[in-house]
């Protein structure tokens, strides 16, 4: 694998071509893309927005990432990093698209994949030892839909949890109804939430050996339920976080029992919470808000009470651009955001 890598690097590293025109304006922040038609070349747009509440930036575009952007032919949904390889997946939604694409952490494009994948909706890479796996969730109705999927990373299908085709009840912990997001920890152990408009409302934790461990969760907006469960992540500190989208909150959970911690609300009265994802040192929390179009940061609690919630920080975006999910490069400190309006990835890089 890391031969064949090294090998299609070598064969990209002398071409910089990056397939369309840049206009920017001093000072650029956000950023959209633009497509004149499939295959066709890029012109992006550059806009100015000034930081928000007055704070220092903390990211600033890679407006090199990736080296051709053409390649994003569908609605790009999610996107997960393999910080140990230095890879970077795409999936895409789209007919006659490849649906899942694979970029060196240098923006080069390295291959694609397309067999079983419906409509990917989330992905997530796990390292182990012995090699990398690539876990997507499946919201498609078709007959590859509504499942968990497992690929190595060069697509091959390594293991399917759900029933493909068929949308699935609350009352059978691996029957999925549009799951939307998962994250699988160091230890093997999974979470998923599920699901993505569909019957489900639920976070779901699953053994090493895909047996369920807790399950919470029903429709509502009560303590521990949801209205669309959306996306999740784990911390260093045991605790498992929820973007309970159309709830416009996030909850909190104990790693270990799925005891209720706490929830916050007070940061998300204009949009609800798409995506979370922790930075490389799990200070901060990366939160997506697809309806104004912004990134917001805020800062992460230490072991304990989770408190109230405040954005230190946050990244305004294009008119459009519609950031759906994003992953968070655990060695370089990366942002990498999915944006399903902009058809496209976009890199954002730590200034310190």
């Amino acid at each position: 694998m890391a031969g064949t890598l090294l090998a299609l690097l070598a064969l990209l590293g002398g071409s910089q071509v990056r397939g369309g025109r840049l206009g920017l304006r001093a000072g650029a922040f956000g950023w959209s893309g633009q497509r004149g038609g499939r295959g066709g070349a890029a012109v992006l747009k550059a806009e100015y927005f000034s930081p928000w509440k007055g704070e220092q930036q903390m990211y600033k575009l890679d407006i090199g990432w990736p080296k051709t952007p053409e390649h994003f032919t569908g609605q790009t949904f999610c996107v997960a990093v393999d910080s140990l390889h230095g890879l970077v997946y795409v999936g895409q939604r789209g007919d006659n698209v490849p649906k899942v694409l694979v970029f060196s952490e240098e923006g080069y494009f390295l291959h694609s994949w397309n067999d079983t994948v419906e409509m990917p909706h989330g992905i997530f890479v796990w390292n182990t030892e012995t090699g990398s796996s690539v876990w997507i969730t499946d919201v498609g109705t078709g007959k590859y839909g509504h499942t968990v999927k497992q690929y190595s990373p060069l697509g091959k299908l390594m293991q399917v949890l759900g029933t493909p085709g068929n949308a699935g009840s609350s009352l059978i912990p691996l029957q999925f109804d549009q799951p939307a997001d998962i994250f699988v920890d160091e230890t093997g152990e999974i979470y998923v939430v599920d699901g993505d408009g569909g019957m489900n409302n639920r976070l779901l934790k699953l053994s090493d050996d895909y047996k369920e461990i807790w399950l919470t969760g029903t429709n509502g907006s009560g303590i521990g339920q949801f209205k669309i469960p959306h996306s999740v992540t784990v911390d260093a500190y045991g605790r498992v976080w929820v973007a309970d989208r159309d709830n416009k909150r996030i909850q909190v959970f104990d790693k270990v029992t799925g005891e209720w911690l706490g929830s916050w609300n007070g940061c998300f009265s204009e949009d609800g919470p798409y995506s979370v994802r922790f930075t490389a040192d799990y200070k901060y929390l990366i939160v997506a808000q697809m309806n104004i179009n912004r990134l917001a940061i805020l800062a992460a609690p230490p072991v304990g009470s989770i408190g109230d919630c405040a954005i230190v920080h946050s990244v305004q975006l294009a008119d459009e651009t519609k950031p759906h999910l994003v992953d968070v490069d655990m060695r370089s400190g990366a942002v990498y955001v999915a944006e399903i309006g902009a058809q496209q990835v976009q890199k954002y890089v730590p200034l310190s």
